[in-house]
């Protein structure tokens, strides 16, 4: 599948899907970011049940703020519109396997149950 890139108009509809979705922030004069790209490509077009987006730190800035990102490359990965993984730093082929692994064994209901009840002690 090919990675989309996302901006301010386009991120809420790409994370409202109930697909999973992996978010690269990245920057054209970023070294790491670059070094990262073949990695999250050759992952994305492993895994065509994933949604691979990146975002362009240096276009998107307002959408970079709102998101607190303060280094990169930044990966976020999102399921079922809940933010599930926010690290800076580019992972190895190996840990992007782990990570998607990881994220397709969870078991949503129970982390939809958890947020719901967080919310209601938050309003108690």
């Amino acid at each position: 599948m090919a990675v989309l890139e996302l901006t301010a108009d386009t991120f809420n509809d790409a994370i409202a899907a109930d697909k999973t979705v992996i978010i690269d922030f990245w920057a054209p004069w970023c070294g790491p970011c670059r070094s990262f790209a073949p990695t999250f490509e050759a992952a994305a077009a492993k895994h065509a049940d994933v949604v691979f987006a990146k975002v362009n730190t240096e276009e998107q800035q307002q959408l970079a703020g709102e998101l607190n990102i303060r280094s990169i490359p930044t990966l976020m990965v999102f399921r079922e519109q809940v933010l599930l993984f926010n690290q800076a730093g580019a992972l190895s082929a190996g840990q992007l396997e782990t990570l998607l692994q990881q994220v397709a064994e969870l078991d949503m209901a129970q982390i939809h149950a958890e947020i719901a009840a967080r919310e209601a002690e938050n309003q108690g």
